[in-house]
């Protein structure tokens, strides 16, 4: 069960753009074209088998049956690392009300720690959640995530969790807590260091003149992933 559920993307464009963010050398601006392009594919493949629904149209020469997606759609990125795929997603959902959920990782003990919580109050107004996580590391800030729209009364059926890069272990504590999550990557490193940082992971250099920045080695934590996507470091790490 748990293989069907998981969905990793073989696909040549996003194993090209994956390794670009991979290398030290890949700029702020290339960091996030290429963070949006892999969501945008990763969006695609995942609604690949939403339920359509047709209507009567008509062209200036002749009338046709067209389709529209059925289900109502939501978007809950994991702030801040989550606000770097939005964009692609409402590319393709542009009407899709966003529900922004603020976890961070608290660094020592690498658990999930919730701050911010913009699910509405009552019975979820959206048929089917589009959970938007660049990295899956530990996988507790994903459980989390998921957790709180469990709350909200979503079934574990109408999650679809996009991620650009998982460890292993991270991906198989998602899939163990919460096996009716549907998982779509673009890739899945091996190992994770005592640090809880993905390697090899994303090698990441934060360049924005603004801030004077020096450069990241590799980078995990999904806060820090946020500030590379919106250059919002304050200082050097």
């Amino acid at each position: 069960m748990f293989a069907q559920k998981h969905h990793p993307i073989n696909h040549p464009i996003v194993n090209a753009r994956l390794s670009k963010l991979r290398q030290t050398s890949t700029t702020a601006k290339e960091f996030r074209e290429g963070i949006y392009d892999i969501s945008l594919i990763l969006g695609v493949e995942a609604s690949r088998n939403l339920e359509e629904e047709a209507f009567d149209g008509r062209t200036p020469v002749a009338p046709f049956v067209g389709s529209t997606i059925k289900p109502r759609i939501g978007l809950a990125p994991i702030l801040r690392a989550g606000l770097g795929m939005t964009d692609a997603l409402l590319n393709l959902f542009p009407a899709a009300p966003v529900y922004h959920l603020g976890i961070f990782r608290e660094k020592v003990t690498l658990q999930a720690v919730e701050y911010y919580n913009k699910l509405p109050a009552g019975d979820p107004t959206v048929d089917l959640v589009f959970l938007l996580d660049p990295l899956i590391a530990t996988g507790g800030t994903a459980c989390a995530a998921i957790h709180m729209l469990k709350e909200w009364t979503v079934p574990e059926e109408k999650i679809k969790l996009l991620c650009v890069l998982a460890s292993k272990t991270g991906l198989d504590q998602v899939r163990q807590a919460y096996p009716g999550v549907e998982i779509w990557t673009a890739a899945t490193d091996p190992e994770l260091t005592p640090e809880g940082l993905i390697s090899p992971g994303l090698g990441d250099t934060v360049s924005d003149i603004q801030f004077d920045l020096q450069f990241l080695d590799h980078v995990a934590y999904d806060e820090l992933k946020g500030d590379r996507l919106y250059n919002t470091l304050k200082e050097p790490l």
